[in-house]
């Protein structure tokens, strides 16, 4: 039944793209590459029972990869390329020179390097004077309350890129768009960082499940009923 499979499978994709394949078949053609004396057919669609989706077995680590029969260490780390390589594709795709002319625009820019990451990374964004992208990159993997481990990079970044303003960003990779007390006290220890440089901090935007929050964009009122609401003091 499977002889010549592998083939059938390539030129379908050559002649019609991926529109047309099944979503175990998209991940079954994605193994060839990966596990090259195996049925990838099968699995496939072990891979989709253990984690349920596409998105989630690219998400997956790499250690609970390894468990589904066949995947071995190889696959796994090609399997969890994937989402790294589209983002560094779609993060190259976008445009340097593009100025940040809203809130949204930044926040597009700073969901990409967010794309596929099961941990809190902290982003930075660097702006020229006329809000012009200079640099947009992760400065920091784990919570954005260590300030002090990344406020170097921080410096050393505004000084090589020149920049006239900034903006921080960072995920909750299981939670909602939404502030805590840490992310709070966070950013003013972060706007403290930008002023003693001479540079405007435009923003603090968390990133959650297409969905984000603007510290900047938060009146003082509403900020308060957030911490209440969370029970901060």
């Amino acid at each position: 039944m499977h002889e010549g499979h592998r083939e059938r499978i390539k030129k379908k994709y050559l002649l019609d793209g991926i529109d047309k394949f099944n979503i175990h078949e998209i991940l079954e053609l994605v193994l060839y590459y990966a596990i090259p004396r195996k049925n990838t057919n099968d699995i496939a669609h072990f891979l989709l029972n253990k984690f349920g989706s596409l998105s989630a077995v690219f998400d997956a680590p790499i250690n609970l990869l390894k468990e589904v029969d066949g995947v071995g260490e190889s696959a796994a780390i090609f399997i969890k390329l994937i989402p790294d390589l589209t983002r560094v594709y779609m993060d190259s795709k976008a445009s340097e020179s593009v100025r940040m002319l809203s809130i949204k625009d930044a926040c597009d820019k700073l969901a990409l390097q967010f794309l596929g990451r099961s941990e809190e990374v902290v982003a930075l964004m660097l702006l020229d004077a006329k809000y012009k992208l200079l640099y947009c990159g992760v400065i920091n993997k784990g919570t954005v309350n260590s300030v002090d481990l990344y406020s170097r990079k921080v410096v050393e970044l505004i000084v090589m890129y020149n920049a006239s303003a900034g903006i921080i960003g960072h995920n909750h990779p299981s939670g909602l768009a939404f502030p805590s007390k840490d992310d709070i006290i966070s950013t003013e220890k972060i706007k403290l960082i930008f002023k003693n440089m001479g540079i405007k901090f435009l923003d603090h935007i968390i990133v959650a499940d297409g969905d984000y929050v603007s510290l900047s964009s938060t009146d003082q009122k509403s900020l308060k009923k957030i911490v209440d609401s969370i029970g901060c003091k």
